[in-house]
């Protein structure tokens, strides 16, 4: 190989190594498998990977599948607000609000079509088309009176109820959940900061909960206190899902399971780890069966004992969706302004 050749190839070497600089670990961890028991998965260290000057990403913070089959991706990134994928990681489409604070992305079917909630932590609450055109938005509950105005309103998360009752969390503000109809009329607002049952500490997702066949819940988190709380439909507390060890973000039901991205964990209670997360996921019955990326879930005397990371796979898990083939897609917080990492199931 002559000299020129030779300087040629290392130079595009040493470019492929720079564009794949944060996902090293990936792609050293991906022939390791991932998880426990009957959920166990192999890393996919290239999916979703996008040109960064084309379209780049800060925070992939929530993905959700349409209809179609399609992988719709938010980020805090105001030139591209949303990436559309299909599932062999090709982009299809990209479209933005212009949002810096882009959070939460919910998809609700409504028969005719289907629709996204997406949620800045600015204060907008936006329900959009799959193209992004928006159809209707929420006004702040401080403008309403819901809020007084010494109150925090910085939205993280919406749920949609089976009769269109829309719910939001507002989980880095006053840690209270709203709830309106249909309509858009306010109903009432439930939980609060606090140490209580029925309080909160990062009220940071939500989720409609019907498994089983049984009359619908609420599961919102409590990232604070490491669990997940049981509502019912009107607000009423019910129990509580304690994860120790797990700062969990929203709940993700799929089928009879419970998903859920760990943003942190922590070794001792009173200490959490930077770039720590792992994926947790819950069976029908609410026991974890399997922590991609931790350590495998061990209960005694029927009490969970403590969860952290045990792979440095992750940094901050921040949301997942699963397809068809109960695959996993990772969202990621402060993780290097990297695309979702996707988890095949073996």
């Amino acid at each position: 190989m002559n000299s020129r050749r030779r300087f040629i190839q290392n130079t595009s070497l040493a470019g492929l190594a720079m564009t794949i600089q944060p996902n090293l670990s990936l792609f050293a961890a991906q022939d390791q498998i991932l998880g426990h028991g009957d959920f166990k998965y192999k890393i996919d260290p290239t999916w979703g990977n996008l040109d960064p000057d084309k379209y780049p990403v800060v925070n992939c913070h929530e993905m959700v599948m349409d209809r179609k089959g399609r992988m719709i991706l938010l980020t805090d990134e105001v030139k591209n607000n949303v990436l559309i994928y299909d599932q062999s990681g090709k982009l299809l489409d990209s479209w933005t609000l212009g949002l810096d604070r882009a959070h939460g992305l919910s998809l609700v079917d409504e028969g005719d079509a289907e629709y996204l909630w997406v949620v800045d932590n600015g204060g907008r609450v936006v329900k959009t088309t799959l193209n992004g055109v928006v159809v209707s938005e929420v006004v702040s509950p401080i403008k309403e009176g819901i809020y007084d105005e010494k109150m925090r309103w910085v939205p993280t998360e919406t749920a949609i109820g089976h009769n269109g009752d829309l719910y939001i969390a507002d989980g880095y503000g006053s840690q209270y959940f709203l709830q309106y109809d249909k309509n858009g009329k306010f109903i009432r607002k439930f939980g609060g900061p606090g140490q209580g049952d029925a309080q909160f500490s990062t009220a940071h997702g939500i989720a409609v909960d019907s498994r089983g066949g049984k009359e619908p819940t609420l599961l919102c988190t409590s990232r604070g206190h490491n669990s997940f709380k049981r509502f019912t439909l009107d607000g009423q507390y019910i129990e509580t899902i304690f994860l120790p060890g797990a700062f969990v973000c929203r709940p993700v039901i799929h089928g009879e399971n419970l998903y859920a991205g760990v943003c942190w964990s922590r070794l001792r209670y009173l200490e959490q780890t930077d770039n720590s997360g792992f994926v947790t996921i819950l069976d029908q019955s609410n026991k974890v069966v399997s922590n991609p990326g931790g350590t495998a879930p061990e209960y005694r005397n029927g009490e969970l004992q403590l969860m952290v990371q045990k792979e440095p796979v992750f940094k901050h898990c921040h949301d997942v969706c699963i397809d068809q083939d109960e695959n996993i897609y990772v969202c990621q917080w402060n993780a290097g302004k990297t695309y979702p990492i996707k988890l095949t199931r073996v």
